[in-house]
C-alpha cells in the first residue's frame, strides 16, 4: 500500500509535531496532499477512471475546508502549512 502505517506516522511527525497527533489540521492537510499527488499520477495514466476522479475531487474539497478552518482560526499555522507543502494561497479575502 502506498500509505503504510510508518509512512503516515512520518507525515504526522513532520507536520503535526507528533506521530500520534493524527487529528491536527496540519497533519490532515499534509496527508491529503500526499494522497492527492498519488491520485493525480494515477489519473494521468488512467484517464477514464471516474471513481478515482470523484475521490480526488472529494479529497481536494476536504483539504480546502481544512485550510479554510486554519485560515479562520490561526493565520500563522495556515501560512506555515501552505509554505511547507508548497501550496497556493487559495483563500480569497
Amino acid at each position: 500500500m502506498y500509505l503504510s502505517k510508518e509512512y503516515k506516522a512520518d507525515i504526522f511527525a513532520e507536520f503535526a509535531g507528533s506521530a500520534t497527533n493524527t487529528g491536527s489540521a496540519e497533519g490532515q492537510v499534509a496527508l491529503f496532499t500526499k494522497r492527492i499527488a498519488h491520485l493525480t499520477e494515477h489519473l494521468k495514466k488512467n484517464r477514464k477512471d471516474f471513481g478515482t476522479q470523484l475521490s480526488l475531487q472529494k479529497l481536494v474539497g476536504k483539504r480546502r475546508a481544512l485550510l479554510a478552518y486554519l485560515y479562520k482560526n490561526d493565520i500563522e499555522r495556515y501560512r506555515a502549512i501552505i509554505k511547507a507543502l508548497g501550496l497556493r494561497d487559495i483563500i480569497k479575502q
